[in-house]
């Protein structure tokens, strides 16, 4: 499995890659959590129509650079994120314990 780290983060975090179209329309949907998170690319929104629970969300740019991060609550849409070509889902309140904030960088390790 892969992980990801930030600067804010003690120990890498656990982190399922979804790389194919049919894995980034599933994302999360039919699950009642995540342990880690899931990583969406290329990506530059996402919905929770469906969800069973709140997740935060972080859109990355092409270098793994946090542009924004958000919660959603269950049967929302977002926006397009200009700029935007990954996104990291998580349980929410999961970002703010990783250290994963607007600005930081994302660095991801395959397996």
């Amino acid at each position: 499995m892969a992980t990801f780290t930030t600067p804010g983060t003690s120990e890498p975090v656990p982190l399922e890659l979804a790389g194919s179209a049919r894995a980034r329309r599933r994302g999360l949907l039919g699950r009642d959590g995540i342990e880690g998170a899931l990583l969406l690319s290329p990506a530059s929104s996402v919905h929770t129509i469906g969800m069973r629970f709140a997740i935060d969300v972080a859109h990355l740019d092409r270098d793994f650079r946090v542009l924004a991060v958000r919660t959603m609550r269950p049967g929302r849409v977002g926006l397009p994120r200009p700029r935007a070509r990954h996104v990291l889902e998580a349980a929410a309140g999961a970002m703010e314990e990783w250290g994963v904030r607007r600005g930081v960088r994302v660095t991801v390790r395959s397996p």
